[in-house]
């Protein structure tokens, strides 16, 4: 803005520049956020088609080229014959095929690696600036720490499958997403709370509920990590029962039975169907009382459109539970549950934010 000598009034500069920091580094950790969005994605490819255990040792810094000749082709190809899962599935793979499986894998760790220099490059320029201090500065350190914990869990579950098992840990797997899934919400809470101020209040009740829904997304991402790391979803391909019941035998019959919930396949998929069923009934739920409470409002809405991705998210999780897992239709799962898992951060963090008058 000028003033009546025609400069530029120095509050109003700051007040602008303070603005396009902000807006900045808002961009910066929603680019970021989207970035974890695809490498899941590219990580649930590499699971469907057998491909993470191709590469069989990790290379923080070597293994970003792949193998340059045919030598190391044969090298990388005689690594993978070494390992249970060449014997057990693959024995009669190509070169040709191996290179195939190799792609995918090598493509998740690459994306990996590119996210981390998207994170730390930016981030240590807007630390330097001065922009990133007090909530955010935490919020960001945590994103920090997740990221850095992210790809030493990801060799510790590929090292699962490299001796005893055809195929990674359920349970180191689970682990992994769910870290994946947390520096996600956490880049998207912290860039949230970046946005305008809230122009109405709501109750401290809505809140508590909004941020119960994010976390009920977050438990269901991670039974639908055990499902896929069992191969549940290839067994009891029937809705709404389970070879013809409610409760299918076997449930919960490992000893003792809370090792059923980690590893016997009856009983993921029992668990992710019945967790599908209180998300979505909790989706209603929240939306119906968001809209009493405050009709037409963004917080309404917001519950609304939650709902909406929650029904859709189940309807698509049957139809891949009865098309026996189709690899397009299950990234279209588990793409929409993540967006699901971000959309109700949001919705938290905001109603969060209204509730505070902030």
């Amino acid at each position: 803005m000028l003033d009546r000598s025609g400069f530029v009034v120095p509050g109003e500069r700051a007040a602008g520049t303070a603005g396009q920091s902000t807006r900045a580094v808002q961009l910066w950790l929603l680019s970021v956020a989207a970035l974890i969005f695809v490498m899941v994605i590219v990580g649930g490819a590499t699971r469907l088609t057998e491909s993470g255990l191709s590469i069989t040792e990790w290379k923080p810094v070597t293994g970003v080229l792949p193998p340059l000749n045919e030598a190391d082709w044969r090298a990388a190809f005689d690594a993978y014959k070494r390992i249970p899962q060449y014997a057990a599935l693959n024995p009669d793979m190509t070169l040709a095929g191996f290179k195939a499986i190799y792609a995918w894998e090598w493509g998740h760790r690459l994306l990996a690696r590119l996210i981390g220099l998207a994170f730390i490059l930016p981030g240590l320029w807007f630390w330097r600036a001065g922009a990133l201090g007090g909530a955010l500065g935490r919020q960001v350190a945590l994103a920090t720490g997740f990221l850095a914990l992210e790809p030493i869990v990801g060799w510790w579950m590929v090292s699962s499958g490299l001796a005893d098992r055809t195929e990674v840990a359920q349970q180191r797997l689970a682990i992994h997403l769910l870290i994946a899934a947390a520096t996600y919400g956490t880049l998207i809470y912290a860039a949230v709370g970046l946005g305008s101020p809230p122009k109405r209040r709501v109750s401290g009740r809505m809140a508590l509920v909004a941020a119960a829904f994010a976390a009920l997304a977050f438990v269901q991402l991670g039974l639908g990590a055990l499902v896929a790391g069992l191969r549940a979803g290839l067994v009891y391909n029937t809705w709404p029962l389970m070879s013809g019941r409610w409760l299918p035998e076997g449930l919960f019959g490992l000893s003792p039975w809370p090792a059923s919930i980690l590893d016997d396949v009856t009983t993921a998929q029992f668990d992710h169907r019945l967790v599908a069923y209180l998300v979505v009934a909790f989706a209603l739920v929240q939306a119906i009382a968001a809209w009493r409470a405050a009709p037409h409002s963004s917080l309404a809405r917001r519950a609304a459109g939650l709902a909406l991705l929650a029904v859709a998210q189940a309807g698509l999780g049957i139809a891949t539970l009865l098309a026996v897992v189709p690899i397009g239709l299950a990234l279209c799962h588990q793409g929409l549950a993540l967006l699901l898992l971000g959309a109700a951060v949001a919705h938290a963090r905001l109603a969060g934010r209204e509730r505070a008058g902030r």
